[in-house]
């Protein structure tokens, strides 16, 4: 799969850092001679930033990279994770910091996921709407229709070559709560027991009855990249605002939870029986 911006700003990111510490700077030293703020510099590592030209010309002096062809392939990588993503169209209604996320999501080969409601991918068009009319009660129609249209967007990634691997675990309340009535629910828990049918698509309902888990913390996601120099990334968000989660020891903790909850949950077929239940439950 052809790789996009984000995914370069992240492997960019990682070689200027290790080139940092391979000169033995801290990272407030090296944005001292750049002459940078240390939290720009550390955007740019972490490749949440696209790095500029006159700044990366600068760190490759400064870390002592003279080799053209080495020179030439940090410049290719800057140059490319200055380029557009599908995305930037709806720039408008993205949440601060989510473009990364739908950057990460769109280059992922898998995700795993523990989600309170219905998940992004998994979204009827009126499910999303009833939700980010609650979600964002000052937005505007036009603002709620882009936003919608948005998550739909990111829906293809399911059924691109190769596809995304989606393995979802759901906390019982997002198939019991009520978003938007009966017309809406319905229809959502359809959609729910076609997509558990798809080959890229494990799902399983975590039962009221499993007690306290790992994901009471709340929702999380992993997403995983086919090539083994990308490392995964956990993405969590909430009230406080969007987290990425990249040390080494943070990503196992939440892997590790992850798997503890996977062994809590219901199986798939037995996940489907739930979620055939509570869909005759509609009245």
């Amino acid at each position: 799969m052809a790789f996009g911006p984000t995914v370069r700003r992240r492997r960019l990111g990682a070689e200027l850092r290790r080139l940092r510490e391979a000169s033995s700077l801290k990272l407030e030293e090296a944005a001292d001679q750049l002459g940078l703020a240390p939290s720009t510099l550390s955007r740019i590592e972490t490749g949440k930033a696209p790095t500029k030209t006159a700044y990366l010309t600068s760190m490759l002096a400064m870390y002592g990279v003279d080799d053209p062809a080495a020179r030439q392939v940090l410049v290719d990588m800057a140059r490319d994770g200055h380029r557009k993503g599908w995305w930037s169209v709806y720039d408008a209604v993205l949440p601060s910091g989510f473009d990364i996320y739908v950057g990460l999501e769109a280059e992922a080969s898998g995700l795993r996921s523990y989600e309170t409601v219905v998940h992004g991918l998994l979204q009827t068009t009126d499910y999303a709407t009833a939700m980010l009319r609650e979600l964002g009660p000052k937005e505007t129609a036009d603002q709620i229709a882009r936003a919608v249209d948005l998550r739909m967007q990111r829906q293809l990634r399911l059924d691109q070559d190769p596809p995304l691997e989606l393995w979802l675990i759901l906390d019982e309340a997002a198939i019991r709560r009520n978003v938007g009535g009966s017309a809406v629910m319905r229809p959502q828990l359809e959609h729910l027991l076609r997509a558990s049918q798809r080959s890229n698509v494990i799902l399983q309902i975590l039962g009221f009855e499993a007690g306290v888990h790992a994901g009471l913390v709340g929702p999380f996601s992993i997403l995983e990249f086919p090539e083994r120099g990308d490392s995964d990334v956990v993405y969590t968000d909430s009230v406080g605002g969007i987290i990425y989660l990249e040390k080494d020891r943070d990503v196992r903790a939440c892997a590790e939870a992850f798997d503890r909850m996977r062994a809590s949950a219901l199986s798939p077929a037995a996940s489907v029986e739930l979620i055939q239940k509570v869909l005759g439950e509609l009245t």
